[in-house]
């Protein structure tokens, strides 16, 4: 039989899992849960993987042995280090070979599909990484608790943040802050009980809220839009100072955001031409096609 190629799609609130044949045409898809490298040593990353290839193998009615002629791409949240991807990839797999990238790779490589070019990331993490030449520029995606800087998640701790503060007294509540309280208990108590055992993926949920509220004018949701676009102003000069001249916007939130950021940055955004899950078809493609 043909080869098969395998691209994974890992973010820290989904995993996603596409099935393609040798002309990378698509045969079949799933979602799974959340699969960031950097949580339970990667172990819910990898159920997510492994149900997910079980799922496309049986939507497209192949036989699950095939695994063995399937060649597999991972692009994974929390696999900025080096260390991570390669205890990742040396796991246990049914594939003929893996490869696991960092996320924004595939972000990169769906995005401008083998052009020069940045890609953002903007959803429960972020980071950034642009090819220009032959040379790769990564920066950003350190994870939620020391980088993430435009991520859902740490807009949504600040959010959290400033929900206490306003119901401390230290300032007037707004309709924003006043619905987040109750979306998390109703009470400061509630909400602090809920910030201890909170990850990224569920301070990142309060972002349809924050644009809920954005959008009605809340002088909160004001505020922490002007901390959102400072920190992608820091990435947008960073790319320019290294010759980047398109950038395009991948991830949930961020392509929530796309009409500010092209109102902002004007020509130098560009829409992805291909998801990231397309992006880890091709690397898998491109990666294996000699093996």
């Amino acid at each position: 039989m043909p080869k098969l190629y395998l691209g994974v799609d890992g973010g820290g609130t989904n995993c996603r899992v596409r099935l393609a044949d040798e002309n990378l045409k698509t045969l079949a898809e799933a979602t799974n849960g959340r699969s960031n490298l950097q949580l339970e040593d990667g172990d819910p990353a990898y159920r997510s993987i492994m149900d997910g290839t079980r799922q496309v193998f049986e939507k497209a009615g192949i036989d699950y042995a095939e695994t063995a002629n399937t060649y597999a791409c991972f692009g994974m949240a929390g696999a900025r280090l080096i260390s991570a991807r390669d205890e990742f990839e040396a796991r246990d797999w049914p594939f003929a070979r893996v490869k696991v990238y960092d996320d924004i790779d595939i972000a990169r490589a769906g995005a401008h599909e083998g052009e020069d070019g940045a890609v953002i990331i903007v959803g429960t993490g972020s980071a950034g990484l642009a090819l220009v030449g032959e040379e790769r520029h990564q920066v950003g995606g350190w994870g939620f608790p020391v980088g993430d800087q435009m991520s859902g998640a740490i807009l949504g701790r600040e959010l959290a943040r400033i929900t206490v503060e306003a119901h401390d007294g230290f300032f007037d509540p707004t309709p924003l802050t006043q619905a987040v309280l109750e979306r998390l208990g109703g009470d400061l108590d509630t909400l602090m009980d809920w910030s201890f055992k909170a990850e990224p993926a569920d301070f990142g949920s309060l972002m349809p809220l924050f644009i809920e509220y954005y959008e009605k004018g809340d002088p909160i949701a004001r505020k922490l839009m002007d901390l959102q676009l400072s920190y992608v102003d820091a990435y947008v000069s960073w790319f320019k100072r290294r010759g980047v001249e398109k950038m395009a916007v991948v991830g949930g939130f961020g392509r929530r955001l796309n009409p500010l950021f092209v109102e902002r940055y004007g020509s130098f955004i560009v829409d992805p031409r291909s998801e990231p899950l397309h992006g880890a078809v091709l690397l898998a493609h491109q990666h294996f096609a000699n093996a």
